[in-house]
C-alpha cells in the first residue's frame, strides 16, 4: 500500500482526488475531514491548537496504516494532519483512503481514525475562546 503522510502548520486542503496512478485499478476512494467546531466540552470556542511530535506521529501513522491493511486491504492512504491553531471551521486532519473496494476503504479509514486519537503523539493542546483568539490576532 502506498502511504503519505503529512504533518503540516498550514492549511489542510481536503480536497484532494483519487491519485491518478489508480485510475482504472481503484473502484473506491473514501475521505473523512475533520474539521474545528466551535464548541468544545459545552464552551464556545475560536479555534484549537495542536501539537504533535512530528517523527514519532508519522511513525505511529504508518505502522497503523500498515497494521489496518494486513485485514482491509487497501491501494493506498494519505494523511493529512494539521498542527499549531486552528480556526473553527478549518480543517484539523484530512485523510484518502483508495482501494479496490469501498468495504475495505471504509473499514480502514474507520479503524485508522480510532486508533490516531488513542496512538499517534498528536495532542489538543488548548482551546482558545473568541477573546483569546481575537488577542492573539491583533498581536
Amino acid at each position: 500500500m502506498q502511504i503519505q503522510i503529512e504533518i503540516t502548520s498550514q492549511s489542510v486542503d481536503a480536497r484532494k482526488k483519487l491519485p491518478e496512478e489508480f485510475s482504472g485499478s481503484a473502484g473506491a476512494f473514501a475521505e473523512f475531514s475533520g474539521i474545528v467546531r466551535a464548541s468544545e466540552n459545552g464552551q464556545k470556542i475560536a479555534a484549537l491548537e495542536y501539537e504533535a511530535y512530528s517523527p514519532m506521529a508519522e511513525n505511529e501513522m504508518r505502522r497503523i496504516l500498515e497494521t489496518l491493511a494486513e485485514k482491509f486491504p487497501c491501494l493506498a492512504a494519505r494523511v493529512s494532519h494539521r498542527i499549531g491553531i486552528i480556526p473553527v471551521g478549518e480543517t484539523a486532519i484530512h485523510i484518502g483512503i483508495t482501494a479496490k473496494h469501498r468495504a475495505e476503504a471504509f473499514a480502514l479509514l474507520a479503524g485508522f481514525m480510532d486508533r490516531l486519537k488513542q496512538d499517534v503523539p498528536v495532542w489538543k493542546r488548548r482551546s482558545l475562546t473568541p477573546a483569546e483568539f481575537a488577542a492573539l490576532k491583533k498581536s
